[in-house]
C-alpha cells in the first residue's frame, strides 16, 4: 500500500487545486484531503476577481462553494467556462443549499457535491476529474 501511495503522490505532485470557500473549516478540511492526495493547494475565501485568481494560480482543478462573497459559485462557473483559457479546468461545485440539486444541474460544473460530503467521495471525484 505504501508503494501505491508513493506512486499516486508522484502522479499528482505537479497538479494544483484551487479551493474556494468562505468557511475556514471547509477550506482547511479540503486542503488536508488534497494535500494527502499529493496536490499543491491554493485557497481563497472569495470569488471576487475569480478570473484573475485562476489566471494567477493556474489550477488543474477547482473546488468551488456556491454561496461566496463576490459573484458566487454559479456566476463564477459561467465566467470560467465561458473563457477559452479556463473552460477545460474541471470544476467541482458544492453547497449545503436545500435546492442545490436543481441549482447544480443548471450550472456548467463538471461535478457537484452536496455538503456535508464524504471524504472518500471527495477524493474519488478529485482523482477522477484529474484522470488519475
Amino acid at each position: 500500500m505504501r508503494i501505491a501511495s508513493q506512486v499516486l503522490f508522484l502522479w499528482t505532485m505537479a497538479k494544483r487545486i484551487l479551493i474556494l470557500d468562505d468557511d475556514k473549516d471547509i477550506l482547511y478540511f479540503c486542503s488536508i484531503i488534497s494535500e494527502e492526495l499529493g496536490l499543491e493547494v491554493e485557497t481563497s475565501n472569495t470569488t471576487e476577481d475569480i478570473v484573475s485568481q485562476v489566471q494567477a494560480k493556474s489550477p488543474d482543478i477547482i473546488l468551488l462553494d456556491n454561496w461566496m462573497p463576490g459573484p458566487g459559485g454559479l456566476k463564477s462557473i459561467a465566467l470560467l467556462k465561458g473563457d477559452v483559457r479556463f473552460k477545460h479546468i474541471p470544476i467541482i461545485f458544492f453547497s449545503a443549499n436545500n435546492d442545490f440539486d436543481k441549482i447544480a444541474q443548471n450550472s456548467q460544473a463538471d461535478v457537484y457535491l452536496k455538503k456535508p460530503f464524504d471524504v472518500t467521495e471527495l477524493e474519488q471525484v478529485i482523482l477522477k476529474q484529474l484522470n488519475l
